[in-house]
């Protein structure tokens, strides 16, 4: 049998699949949607992004910069994507969610070897190779098929979706356009704040009434995605020093710093939609609205999409997955995106490319492969595969995860900034290296079937 089923068209699944059929597998690629919605999605297009349009920086010499370069490196489909559809986001990388999902759609539905079926999956199969990429918005039913095959009880943290606002909305006599320290030209309007405007903002935020979540025991919250109205409970100059942190922008009515400043980042190529930067949150869309007009320059605001909260879903995988994100104890089956524990939109394609490519081998029957020890990726992998069990959080990538420098060349480069590039350099060296040798490099013919 030489076919995959690959379950989810999120990031991950649609780099799963499209990787497997790069090695030569068939693939059958399951999305429930239309014919069941989350709800967080509102399209029945593959690779929907319902949270920020951005997927971090892109600024060499980085650890995110580093994963992408990976994976452009090694013919990612969802890397692919982003670069066509990119819109200005100064350092990160942003896309127009809308010609995102298109182009991936149209990418999936052309490619000889995949074919997608639109229904829910309930049951994972008991002998077919097969890759679940479900992603944060799990069904109840798989998610039930999902603990059975587990044997342990799935975790879960709490994610929120920041407001988009149309551009036309923002006075621009007051909201100017600039990004941090001029990285990226212009690309985000920012909203200037003095210290009694934030003040007014602050307690309105603070008295602002959230929607209840009665459904679950308890409130567990990735802490890389609290939301505003958590943030700032936390004390009065939190928010400053976090998402509203005027550092490195000069309001030019002024010519100075402002005391803290919204940023917005443009949501699509015809720049009519604008998304606020760090702004996620749970209130109910009429505090939203009360509270999010005090901005300054926001105060006519028209929302195109509110703040909501959902529900992520993620797996213990130390105790299940090896580094290849085969499940220890059935070896046809297979994790990846966000479900690992992953947190992050590349984090999760890296996950399914590295899924989608072993799936292919094993079904080919070719050994399976592991990331490089140096590689982002690899120190993904061996997070997902070897972290402690007893509080396993759901992470992005960070030179934190990445294998260290050796101690000669520690002593010899002692910038962090310095020891960063030769990091990302050494790593890139290794990563092209094991591309080569695998015969993995992006060039392969994207569509050829062995």
């Amino acid at each position: 049998m030489d076919s995959v089923i690959v379950i989810g068209g999120g990031l991950a699944g649609v780099e799963a699949a499209w990787q497997a059929a790069r090695e030569g597998a068939r693939v059958r690629l399951y999305e429930m949607r239309p014919v069941r919605q989350t709800p967080a999605h509102r399209t029945d297009r593959l690779a929907e992004i319902v949270c920020s349009n951005s997927l971090k920086s892109d600024e060499q010499g980085t650890a995110p910069y580093l994963l992408k370069e990976e994976l452009r490196r090694a013919g990612s489909l969802v890397m692919e994507a982003a670069q066509e559809t990119r819109v200005p986001a100064g350092a990160a990388l942003a896309v127009d969610r809308q010609k995102f999902a298109d182009y991936i759609t149209r990418k999936i539905e052309g490619h000889p070897l995949i074919e997608i079926v639109r229904e829910e999956v309930t049951h994972v199969p008991d002998e077919e190779v097969t890759i679940v990429a479900t992603g944060p918005l799990t069904s109840e039913a798989l998610t039930v098929e999902i603990i059975r095959l587990t044997g342990d009880e799935h975790l879960y943290f709490y994610d929120a979706i920041a407001p988009i606002v149309a551009a036309d909305s923002v006075d621009k006599r007051i909201a100017f356009r600039a990004a941090r320290y001029g990285k990226g030209g212009d690309d985000y309007l920012n909203c200037p704040f003095d210290e009694e405007q934030y003040q007014r903002f602050y307690e309105a935020l603070i008295e602002a009434k959230s929607v209840p979540l009665q459904k679950f025991e308890e409130t567990r919250w990735f802490e890389a995605c609290l939301p505003i109205e958590e943030l700032a409970r936390r004390g009065r100059d939190t928010l400053r020093f976090g998402p509203m942190k005027p550092v490195g922008l000069i309001d030019p009515r002024t010519g100075e710093q402002p005391y803290a400043a919204v940023q917005l980042r443009q949501e699509d190529l015809m720049a009519d939609a604008y998304g606020l930067v760090g702004f996620q949150n749970h209130l109910r869309y009429g505090e939203q609205a009360r509270v999010l007009r005090t901005i300054p320059g926001m105060e006519q605001a028209e929302f195109l999409q509110y703040g909501q909260i959902h529900r992520n879903t993620y797996i213990c995988a130390p105790r299940l997955l090896r580094a290849t994100m085969q499940m220890r104890s059935r070896q046809h089956l297979f994790f990846a995106g966000q479900i690992t524990g992953v947190e992050g939109y590349v984090e999760s394609v890296a996950m399914g490319w590295l899924a989608g490519v072993n799936a292919a081998r094993l079904v080919r029957g070719i050994e399976l492969i592991e990331a490089p020890q140096k590689s982002a990726m690899g120190a993904l992998a061996r997070y997902v595969s070897g972290a402690r069990t007893d509080n396993y959080q759901p992470v992005n990538i960070t030179f934190a995860l990445l294998e260290p420098l050796d101690a000669s060349l520690r002593k010899r480069v002692r910038r962090k900034r310095e020891r960063h590039q030769l990091q990302v350099e050494l790593a890139l060296k290794e990563w092209d290296t094991w591309l080569q040798q695998l015969n993995l490099a992006g060039s392969k013919g994207a569509a050829t079937a062995r």
